[in-house]
């Protein structure tokens, strides 16, 4: 008997430390990292990430590759960029579930499993890696990682059944997929893509993360139609758009300028107390009745018996806390005429969208993952009280949530199609926000009926605390 309560004890004293290790959140405990990129450090934040040769081979070595692979970028190393994000893009892909570690999660709690990406981040490695392509002048390769986006994203959605993702498709893979189409003269496939966009931005953007079909869009539907010989289309898009469209012939080129501004929201933690009735039939219900949320569970043990000194108890799931950019709206300016940056991806509304969608199926897991915790806390309960004491306490405080999530993708994504000569062209850049404003210029060289991609980032991004 001795030996038996050694050996729950030493459990204890493991899931105790286990527990205390993990306290901190993956931003707090990545705080050096994010503040390098934060003040556009990015050869000394490079040099910080491979310096953490734990995190390439541990549990959250996909957040590694995404995260190199995003630093190479801003770094301009394209090519190494490109390389990262395939290891993660197959990370993502051949991911399977290791089934110990798996139920190790159930007796903890999630963070102690691999990092498996969330939908959000499995299709902005695909637009990373277009835009490796794009500003690379590789518009094949690049397009067929733009497709990737939304060929990634019927995928996702078709494994889930009784609860969809509001995030079924994406509108700016589509403007992307137009603009490829676009820069190598195929008018008619540009046209196919802007139009799918326009669909996405009127059935899913529109209602569900408050952004309507950019001017831009309209305008490059009207001019593809033309130089498709579709009059019709035109003639039925001006009706649609009030908006006339009248051609004029450009012996320059252009420049697609993307503007990314801010961070996308970081993960904390929250928790919902849920109230405990006994049904019969060995079956508790877990219920929250504020939030209107009821979870039936067959009570493991005899009866109910294992929840029968409880009547509430606390489960924690992941939040997403916002990140509000500094700056609000920009403009390209050439020649004295105004480009307005128009809203194209609001990444963070799609993420809190995204995390919503998914609360039902994390939170059924969760209380499954309680469940395992009060089973083994009634078994310690019946052999010693005070042990049982003692795991009631660890299991409270080890009933966290996974606040692991790739935390330097943009808050937003704005865009603009830009006339230019051919040659060099001097493009510049303000923005302005509530405490001020910021400029920059770049000169563009543009050749004769080419179609140059720029993306430009703003990092001004308020606390998440």
């Amino acid at each position: 008997m001795i030996k038996r309560y050694y050996s729950i004890s030493l459990v204890l004293f493991s899931l105790f430390f286990l527990s205390l290790s993990g306290c901190a959140t993956y931003y707090q405990k990545n705080k050096k990292y994010q503040s390098l990129v934060s003040q556009g450090k990015f050869d000394k934040a490079r040099t910080h990430l491979e310096k953490d040769t734990r995190a390439k081979e541990g549990k959250n070595k996909i957040l590694y590759y995404l995260n190199e692979g995003w630093v190479k970028y801003m770094t301009q190393d394209y090519d190494g960029s490109i390389k990262s994000f395939e290891t993660a893009n197959n990370l993502i892909a051949d991911y399977q579930k290791n089934y110990a570690l798996g139920a190790l999660s159930y007796l903890i709690n999630p963070k102690v499993i691999p990092y498996q990406a969330n939908d959000v981040e499995n299709v902005m490695v695909n637009y990373y890696k277009a835009l490796d392509f794009m500003l690379t002048n590789r518009y094949q390769e690049a397009l067929v990682e733009a497709k990737q986006i939304t060929n990634k994203l019927y995928t996702i959605n078709d494994k889930y059944k009784k609860y969809k993702n509001h995030y079924s498709d994406d509108a700016f893979a589509h403007i992307m997929v137009g603009l490829l189409y676009d820069a190598n003269n195929d008018y008619n496939n540009a046209f196919i893509a802007y139009r799918n966009a326009l669909k996405v931005y009127k059935e899913v953007y529109s209602n569900n993360f408050g952004i309507d079909a950019p001017e831009q869009l309209k305008k490059d539907i009207l001019r593809t139609a033309y130089l498709t010989g579709f009059r019709d289309e035109v003639r039925r898009y001006e009706q649609e758009f009030n908006m006339k469209y009248n051609h004029k012939d450009h012996d320059g080129g252009y420049i697609v300028f993307l503007w990314e501004n801010g961070f996308g929201p970081i993960k904390d933690e929250w928790s919902i107390n849920f109230s405990i009735i006994r049904g019969t039939g060995g079956i508790v219900t877990f219920e929250n009745e504020e939030l209107g949320l009821s979870f039936p569970f067959p009570a493991t043990g005899s009866g109910n018996d294992d929840f029968s000194d409880l009547e509430f108890i606390r489960v924690a799931f992941p939040k997403y806390v916002e990140r509000k950019p500094v700056l609000t709206d920009a403009y390209c300016e050439i020649n004295g005429k105004k480009y307005t940056l128009e809203l194209a991806e609001d990444i963070n509304a799609i993420e809190f969208k995204t995390l919503n969608d998914q609360m039902l199926r994390t939170l059924a897991n969760s209380l499954l993952r309680l469940a395992a915790k009060k089973a083994i806390e009634y078994t310690a309960r019946n052999e010693n009280e005070n042990i049982g004491a003692a795991l009631g306490i660890v299991n409270a405080i080890t009933e966290q949530a996974d606040t692991r999530n790739w935390q330097t993708l943009p808050h937003s994504i704005y865009y603009t199609r830009i006339p230019v000569p051919a040659g060099e062209n001097q493009i510049d850049f303000k923005a302005n926000g509530h405490m001020g404003s910021t400029q920059d210029s770049f000169i563009i060289n543009v050749g004769k009926g080419q179609t140059k991609f720029f993306d430009y980032r703003s990092l001004e991004s308020n606390s998440a605390y």
